[in-house]
């Protein structure tokens, strides 16, 4: 076995497998980008927007159908209660046209003439013998009529009658035991309109004197109706009253009975007095609780009263006082004042239920008449509506709540492949080698070409604050820098996004070191460095000006000097993020058109009043804040809070270099940087190129040489500089305070 091949085998294979993901780690590669695609999309929000509106609809849908379900409800109420209205009512005009018909019968009328005179006789006093003659023609007459009325009664299904005389004396009846009565009171109310002319009927009322009820007893208050007719001579004078007797729990209880909706509708009627004279269908209920007493043959018939309890009573409430010292009903409280209605809801009723109803007062015939459905079942479709509402919110709402769990929960498995990308030192086509700096909103990294094996800075989001709008301002940095070919302008290789979604890109690596850095560890510079400086910078901003490009955030962080191919001091000017093009918004750059963009130490007076009308001369105002930062150590102007540096920006003048240092400063580059820094934008440089030409005139331009440039870069050690990369990244420098040049925007 050559094991010499089989251990190159083994690296080989070892090899292959440390440069591919495992099968797993793909997978958590490919979850994470369609997790990105979802957290992009912002797909976790449409549930939510559903749930809002769907609760506008339902209530929207419930509110509508809940006003058409009461409007058809307090209909179907009105309509029951009508139509029972009219049927009553027709019933009760053919019993008074069937009492007229038997009272104008002239066989009948005769027979009741006949008795009339015979009882008159016997009230006046005649001899005995001739009382006995009335008597017996009484008895005879009373034989006639009853077979006269006995064929009419059981055709309409009369049970009884009894005829008064003008004294309110009974005449003549279907039972002996009534003959003779003379002046009961309760029929003389009744009785009263019946000589006035009218044929009435009288609500069912207990009987006054003995009646056999149906079951063939002889008792009192037994219910009856009294249908009573006028009856007259050939005069067309009243002299007595046929009374037919009816049963109400025959035809009348029955006929209401037609007006039972469902399981708990029913239609009742009842007096003056808030009692029921129609039965009630909850009389087996009625008697389990009590309001009605367990006899044989008890029903609610003039047996309940119309009282509202506090509580319902079959549901176990039991009052504390009396029934009779109960309020009536609302139902009746209103119809027996007159009035008729309909509530739709709920009011208790004699059960101490809630139900919906509609009342009317019939004051022709003395009677109250309602039709009522418990509220539970009326609005049971209603009920049955809200529960599946609730139930489809409830469902979304767990979907919702479920689906961000699951968002948060992708975004955390995508932010720790991202970071497992990153710990493998891996991105992309590039190895990375070191971290170089770090900011608020991304990172730096030294890295090399996989296959070009060049030295490079990488630059990457922050995978904790990569939104849309670091995203957009990282995608325009890449693209206004690509833009530029100077060799004064810090290069850009490559642009990507890895499977697990870290935006990065490539530029040139820079081991330099910043002007900042460069005044702060080695103090102000040479006139002849500093102009040498400021004059590759200009060149780098002229290209950009003539693409229309403001820079917006030139700054000593933002311009490197590099030992490049044997040539030191090279300028590279960095960071392109906020770059504005001349005819377009600043909302491309993620900003808002009137946002401060900028580093305030270094800004112009019209990046403070007018952000939105920065130019090319902006640039070169901050470029001569530097050349003053360059050759005085210090900035222009400070102070310790944003406000005051802007006042002094905007209407204070700087103090000459000569004066702030205490030296002599050649007066044509104190008049360079003094023209740029002027408060009006017309009496500065137009130009890059010629703020160029002005520094080629001061005496110390090209004093700088390349021998002492040589000479400067090789007494300093410039890996102990920050790299370019770190130096030049916005984001390193985000946390420095406003005197050490921070950038807003």
């Amino acid at each position: 076995m050559d094991l010499l091949r089989w251990f190159r085998g083994s690296r080989g294979e070892s090899a292959r497998m440390a440069a591919h993901m495992t099968w797993a780690a793909a997978s958590v590669s490919r979850t994470a980008a369609r997790a990105g695609l979802f957290l992009k999309k912002q797909l976790w929000v449409w549930p939510i927007i559903a749930i809002v509106m769907l609760s506008v609809i339902g209530f929207w849908l419930r509110r509508a159908i809940e006003s058409t379900m009461m409007e058809n409800l307090q209909s179907d109420l009105q309509t029951v209660l009508n139509v029972e209205a009219e049927m009553l009512t027709k019933w009760i005009d053919t019993q008074r046209l069937n009492a007229q018909t038997m009272a104008n019968d002239k066989s009948v009328r005769e027979s009741i003439y006949e008795l009339l005179k015979p009882a008159a006789e016997a009230v006046s006093g005649l001899p005995p013998q001739n009382a006995t003659a009335a008597t017996q023609a009484m008895s005879a007459g009373q034989t006639k009529l009853r077979e006269e009325l006995g064929a009419m009664m059981s055709t309409h299904g009369y049970v009884g009658f009894v005829v008064c005389d003008k004294d309110l004396r009974i005449v003549a009846a279907s039972d002996d035991l009534l003959l003779g009565k003379l002046q009961i009171p309760e029929y003389e109310e009744a009785l009263a309109p019946v000589f006035d002319g009218e044929t009435v009927i009288n609500p069912p009322s207990p009987s006054v004197v003995p009646l056999k009820d149906e079951r063939g007893m002889l008792r009192t208050g037994v219910p009856t109706m009294f249908v009573c007719a006028p009856v007259r001579n050939p005069s067309f004078e009243i002299v007595a009253v046929l009374a037919l007797r009816i049963r109400p729990e025959r035809e009348f209880t029955k006929l209401l009975q037609i007006g039972r909706q469902g399981k708990s509708g029913e239609t009742y009627a009842f007096d003056k007095q808030g009692r029921m004279v129609s039965n009630s269908r909850f009389e087996e209920q009625l008697i389990t609780v009590g309001l009605l007493p367990d006899e044989p043959g008890t029903t609610s018939l003039l047996h309940l009263q119309l009282r509202a309890p506090e509580g319902n009573i079959m549901e176990g409430y039991r009052p504390q006082v009396r029934r009779s010292e109960m309020p009536l009903t609302k139902m009746a409280a209103s119809a027996i004042a007159g009035n008729s209605g309909c509530d739709i809801n709920g009011y208790r009723d004699y059960r101490g239920v809630y139900v919906v109803g509609a009342w009317t007062w019939l004051s022709k015939h003395n009677l109250g008449l309602a039709t009522e459905i418990d509220v539970d079942e009326a609005y049971l479709p209603l009920r049955i509506l809200q529960q599946a509402f609730w139930a489809l919110f409830a469902l979304l709402l767990l979907g919702s709540i479920a689906i961000f769990i699951f968002t948060l929960i992708v975004a955390k498995v995508r932010r720790e492949a991202q970071k497992s990308a990153i710990a493998a030192q891996q991105l992309g086509q590039y190895r990375l080698e070191r971290e170089l700096g770090k900011g608020a909103m991304g990172v730096v990294y030294k890295g090399f070409h996989a296959m070009l094996r060049r030295p490079t800075a990488i630059k990457m989001l922050n995978v904790d604050h990569a939104d849309d709008a670091a995203i957009q301002r990282f995608e325009h940095e890449v693209q206004i820098t690509c833009q530029l070919n100077h060799p004064n302008t810090v290069a850009i290789y490559d642009y990507g996004r890895t499977p697990e979604d870290v935006f990065y890109y490539a530029m040139e690596y820079l081991d330099g070191i910043d002007l900042q850095t460069l005044v702060e560890k080695y103090g102000p510079q040479p006139e002849g460095r500093a102009i040498a400086i400021l004059s590759q910078a200009c060149k780098s901003l002229y290209e950009a000006h003539c693409l229309g490009l403001v820079h917006r955030d030139i700054k000593p962080a933002n311009i490197m000097i590099n030992y490049r191919g044997g040539e030191p001091d090279v300028v590279k000017v960095l960071d392109f993020g906020l770059v504005k093009t001349l005819n377009q918004s600043s909302s491309r750059t993620g900003g808002s058109e009137d946002s401060l963009t900028g580093t305030p130490l270094y800004m112009s007076p019209e990046a403070f009043e007018f952000p939105n009308s920065v130019d090319c001369r902006s640039d070169l105002y901050a470029l001569g804040a530097v050349g003053y930062f360059l050759i005085c150590g210090q900035p222009v102007f400070s102070a310790d809070s944003l406000g005051k540096l802007a006042q002094k920006h905007i209407d204070d003048n700087p103090v000459p270099p000569s004066i702030r240092l205490g030296k002599t400063v050649s007066p044509e580059l104190e008049a360079a940087l003094l023209a740029c820094l002027e408060k009006s934008r017309a009496k500065r440089p137009q130009t890059a190129r010629e703020l160029i030409d002005l520094l080629r005139k001061c005496p110390a331009a090209g004093s700088w040489t390349t021998e002492e440039a040589e000479a400067w870069w090789g007494r300093h050690q410039r890996s102990q500089s920050p790299s370019a990369s770190e130096s030049g990244s916005r984001e390193a420098v985000l946390q420095q305070t406003i005197a050490s040049g921070t950038s807003i925007k």
